[in-house]
């Protein structure tokens, strides 16, 4: 018996589904589950997959028939042979950047026109300090980076005839070959050898690329990082990746993933930030005012009630982190209160320390209060 969910099931609709429903449940299902959305999650990845082997079934009038009157187990098996679904190099972009129908070329073979492949996206990190993670940033980075060749122009000759359509697959990039799997048939689509999937040959190459049409070049990428960011969070910008192999391409994108340094004094939950706060026995006692310095600019004053305890926390609301992503207002800021013990004491200091625990009395007693006070929590 087949171990696979249905696949009614993992694109979340019924069996009625209309061919609208299904490109619907694909677009949010792929997003979900895309492995630039989930890097390092493997389980993602393999629910990405299946989303696209249920939607290639499905998304096809008759394997779609086949699977509604058979299941997994419909004869001939799966269209993809022994290897099973491998899933395809689906971006973000393609799903919801507009290249959408492209994505029926990759699961079924698709047309005949030269593709307009898209180059490779760049990840680099950047480290900022956790005060410009509070107020918002406007930087700037210089990375090296496969551009288009200015000596060519992209094109990877040195001479404008230099250049000629690809005899092989007539220009397209790609070639098609039909294979037959018991009784089905199946269009494999795969880049051409001959030209690497660019379309063209390149009789005279370019010295300055040696014929590829890009070459690795310096430039600066200006960025905003916005208030309230969080380490991990990956800023995009569209265009700045890699260029494609081929002049019909589009560049890659460029993701910059941000690094916010530690503080000194503050922890940060959030946009909530926590600091523990060292205070003397007298303060606790009698209360206190006291005001630190913060990073807004402001001091961040701490009023501490007579007779509190050491553990107990002080919450300032609307003085922590800005909320991320446009949200509007900021987090608190949590003060926990902790007892500074001194290092030394003068002999005065220690005599009227003394003075003042015989007027206090020693607090509690080991054989009463305490015993009396463990065996209430016991019993709770």
């Amino acid at each position: 018996m087949s171990q696979k969910r249905d696949y009614y099931e993992v694109l979340g609709v019924n069996r009625k589904a209309s061919d609208s429903d299904l490109k619907k449940a694909f677009r949010s299902k792929a997003r979900e589950f895309h492995p630039d959305k989930n890097p390092d999650d493997p389980e993602a990845e393999a629910r990405f997959k299946e989303v696209q082997e249920a939607y290639a079934i499905l998304s096809n009038p008759d394997e779609r028939r086949k699977y509604d009157m058979f299941g997994h187990d419909r004869p001939g098996g799966s269209p993809w042979g022994a290897g099973g679904f491998q899933g395809v190099n689906i971006s973000i972009d393609d799903i919801f950047g507009g290249g959408f129908d492209s994505i029926f070329s990759s699961l079924f073979g698709g047309g005949s026109r030269q593709r307009s492949s898209r180059g490779a996206d760049l990840l680099v990190r950047q480290t900022i300090s956790f005060e410009d993670a509070f107020t918002g940033i406007d930087d700037e980075l210089e990375i090296d980076v496969l551009n288009r060749c200015s000596s060519c122009d992209g094109s990877g000759s040195q001479t404008p005839d230099g250049v000629r359509v690809c005899p092989t697959c007539d220009g397209r990039g790609r070639l098609t070959r039909v294979e037959r799997i018991g009784p089905f048939q199946q269009q494999v689509t795969q880049d051409c050898r001959a030209c690497r999937g660019g379309g063209r040959i390149v009789q005279n190459p370019c010295k300055s690329c040696s014929g590829e049409g890009r070459a690795e070049q310096s430039k600066k990428v200006k960025f905003s990082v916005p208030a309230g960011i969080d380490s991990g969070t990956r800023l995009r910008l569209s265009g700045h990746g890699e260029s494609p192999r081929n002049q019909n391409g589009k560049p890659g994108n460029l993701y910059i993933e941000i690094e916010v340094e530690e503080h000194d004094w503050f922890e940060r939950d959030g946009s909530d930030l926590l600091m523990a706060l060292p205070v003397s026995y007298v303060d606790l006692v009698l209360g206190a005012k006291i005001e630190i310095p913060h990073i807004d600019g402001s001091p961040l004053k701490v009023n501490i009630k007579a007779g509190s305890k050491p553990g107990e926390t002080i919450t300032i609301l609307n003085r922590g982190l800005p909320f991320p992503r446009g949200g509007r207002g900021r987090g608190a800021v949590m003060v926990l209160l902790k007892l500074a013990m001194p290092e030394k004491l003068s002999r005065s200091a220690k005599k009227q320390l003394q003075e003042l625990r015989d007027d206090l009395g020693s607090g509690v007693s080991v054989t009463g209060d305490i015993i009396d006070e463990a065996r209430d929590r016991r019993r709770s």
